[in-house]
């Protein structure tokens, strides 16, 4: 249907992204694979990730936590990205909040991106799933602390310059989606970015490959190419 289509997003001219989500794991469900083009087009992203994932295994979280944050750094290495930093928030129960929003302006402010990713902070993923409080509350953070980074009376106390270069939000896996990255030629290390989170994925009998694949192709037919990852555009 005509309504059903993806747009497009143009490439544009920026240089510098910072992907901030809840989880490890989180980006390498499709984005990665956008990540893997950009790096690859010699653009620089770096990851911020609010938890651990510590509470996302059948161990203990002090087990968990230091191997998914192994996991999530080979995981990054795959499509090119050596900045990973995680700030330490309690996996499953992030509260979205001033501590939370100042953490997300500091690295906005540090990392000066023009491009920000995240994924779907909305209540749903499209159907009956709920979307997790995590994912809800850091999405809904990224975007006041894309605001707060630009505000030099905000978080004054940061010793950090103020930031209001963000050009762009991205979401990926919105159940609002309407535009779409071209992710053509890069599928295959947005796989093998998913499949570096071994542990996790034995956890919860994920086929990477299989699950990533249909994502593909399924917004690459949306969008009139062969593979993509669909996302929602907010502009600041």
């Amino acid at each position: 249907m005509a309504d059903d289509r993806l747009e497009l997003l143009d490439d544009g001219d920026w240089q510098r992204c910072l992907a901030v989500v809840a989880h490890p794991d989180d980006l390498e469900y499709g984005a990665a694979s956008a990540v893997a083009k950009w790096t690859s087009a010699g653009r620089d992203v770096a990851y911020v990730l609010a938890t651990r994932g510590e509470a996302g295994l059948a161990v203990p979280p002090a087990e968990a936590g230091p191997l998914r944050e192994e996991e999530q750094r080979r995981s990054a290495a795959v499509v090119g990205v050596t900045s990973v930093t995680f700030l330490d928030h309690r996996d499953g129960v992030v509260e979205y909040g001033l501590p939370l929003r100042r953490d997300l302006a500091r690295e906005i402010r540090r990392h000066r991106p023009d491009v920000v990713l995240s994924i779907n902070r909305h209540e749903s993923w499209g159907g009956p799933s709920f979307n997790m409080a995590d994912h809800r509350a850091v999405g809904l953070a990224v975007l006041d602390a894309v605001r707060d980074a630009a505000n030099p009376w905000v978080f004054d106390d940061l010793a950090v310059e103020a930031w209001d270069g963000v050009r762009a939000v991205l979401f990926a896996a919105s159940p609002r989606a309407e535009h779409a990255v071209d992710v053509t030629g890069f599928l295959d290390r947005g796989i093998e970015s998913l499949r570096q989170h071994a542990r996790y994925l034995e956890h919860v009998g994920t086929d990477a490959a299989a699950m990533l694949t249909e994502f593909a192709v399924g917004a690459g037919r949306r969008a009139g190419v062969e593979h993509a990852v669909a996302v929602e555009l907010v502009t600041p």
